[in-house]
């Protein structure tokens, strides 16, 4: 297998579109002004993707395929170099992002990941009494809707629709095979409403398609679409990979078959759904007072490129948990930035409350912060203490934090500190020259793990 390193990356061509970016910027005019922005409530399209890589988009490096459409929102909008997934792992990240809130605040958190519908706790789940992203927003007025990837609880006791979607079109496990829409467990899994649908299509231009009808709708109120892509997650199959569905998958675990080239073919199909619902956007007139938000859960597998990071999905390494992340927000963002302020996936939750003018329940404040000012240019870039911790079911538990540029990383009884400015491959141990911020950092999380729901509850 050809494995992408940062020394590979054709460091030219990725300091060239930085800087072709940046001459951009001067150039670049809002499309309305920002008192026009502030006086609507912005519709909200959040897409996020599944087991995406840092660097697996080509304006964050990847070389060997382009992703024009999402690297053109990127140009629109807002790039960070610096986001972050809340966990390495699926279902605690979307906890996280649907309540805003640390994911170890709920029991359905501390599942990494949950299991499978025929294997899970079917009283594990996101509670239907807990305010929700979705929950607020419709009771605010937005029309809502969840398109894709849910996995945060199954019926009859959990689900999008009984957390605050008006509608549902997806699969409510981790992860399904993209032409029988079955699951781990070869249980199909594939739903509009609460009703089970055996549907024929690739799930991601399935998807693709429900978002693109649902844009394009009339409506007189504004409107939040989550839409949770499962791609590029395994199982590794292009659009032209029928066969392997029939025959390989059939008899292969997790993990089991692919290769860049079939990787390149799922991003590059993703690529193009994203370029479709954009297009919608434009075509019926809403791309002006949309907010368009696009993420990962956690960082990539095997096939993903990393840029300098180590690890990968199920690392608390920055392979793991660094991820690609933009925003566009016409009249708010300016055009053609790259921003290095550390962020995390709760602070997208914040920040759509925020622009929509939406409040969170005063028993659940929020764990994120707002990030419009940042993006209005209101606020410089500012020092961030945040923190991980990953295994439930693991004799070598992980934790992290990230405080300013050092980070704190420990892994059963191995401790270390890090300096990412200086070594974003966390390759030196400076816990013995800076014992003073080693300590602090690990007293932070020993103060943050008590406020937090242990393993097991």
């Amino acid at each position: 297998m050809t494995q992408h390193t940062y020394s590979s990356m054709n460091r030219r061509k990725f300091l060239g579109m930085t800087a072709a970016s940046t001459l951009m910027a001067t150039a670049g005019a809002n499309l309305f002004s920002r008192a026009t922005a502030q006086s609507r409530r912005p519709n909200v399209v959040f897409i996020l993707v599944d087991d995406m890589g840092w660097g697996d988009l080509s304006i964050y490096g990847r070389t060997d395929y382009a992703t024009p459409n999402i690297d053109r929102l990127a140009q629109q909008g807002v790039r960070f170099t610096n986001a972050y997934a809340n966990q390495t792992v699926c279902t605690p990240t979307r906890i996280a992002f649907y309540t805003g809130r640390y994911q170890a605040r709920l029991p359905v958190g501390l599942r990494e990941p949950l299991a499978n519908i025929s294997q899970a706790d079917p009283n594990v789940g996101l509670p239907p009494s807990h305010p929700t992203i979705a929950s607020l927003l419709k009771a605010n007025g937005y029309e809502t809707a969840l398109v894709g990837k849910w996995h945060c609880g199954y019926p009859p006791n959990f689900g999008p629709l009984r957390s605050g979607f008006d509608e549902y079109f997806g699969n409510l496990s981790g992860g399904i095979d993209y032409f029988n829409h079955r699951d781990g467990s070869r249980v199909l899994d594939f739903y509009e409403g609460n009703l089970l649908v055996d549907r024929p299509g690739y799930a991601t231009d399935l998807y693709t398609d429900k978002a693109v009808e649902f844009i394009q709708r009339p409506r007189s109120r504004p409107f939040y679409l989550s839409l949770h892509y499962n791609a590029p997650h395994w199982p590794w199959e292009g659009p032209e990979d029928e066969e392997l569905s029939r025959n390989f998958y059939n008899t292969n675990g997790y993990t089991a078959g692919g290769s860049q080239a079939i990787y390149a073919a799922m991003v590059k199909n993703l690529d193009d759904g994203v370029g479709r619902v954009l297009q919608a956007l434009e075509t019926t007139g809403q791309a002006n007072n949309t907010l368009v938000i696009f993420a990962s859960d956690n960082g990539g597998e095997r096939y993903s490129f990393f840029g300098p990071f180590r690890g990968r999905k199920g690392s608390l390494y920055e392979g793991g948990i660094r991820v690609p992340t933009i925003i566009r927000y016409p009249g708010v963002t300016q055009t053609n930035q790259v921003s290095n302020q550390v962020i995390i996936t709760f602070d997208l939750t914040a920040t759509i409350l925020a622009a929509t003018n939406t409040k969170f329940h005063p028993d659940y404040p929020p764990d994120g912060q707002n990030l419009l000012p940042l993006l209005r240019g209101e606020r410089s870039e500012f020092s961030r203490t945040l923190f991980w911790r990953y295994g439930a079911g693991l004799a070598t538990r992980q934790t992290a934090v990230r405080s300013g540029d050092w980070k704190y990383w420990r892994q059963g009884n191995q401790e270390a500190l890090f300096n990412l400015a200086t070594d974003p491959g966390e390759t030196t141990d400076l816990k013995a020259s800076n014992a003073q911020v080693f300590t602090r950092l690990r007293n932070q999380f020993q103060h943050w793990e008590l406020q937090m729901l242990p393993y097991g509850a």
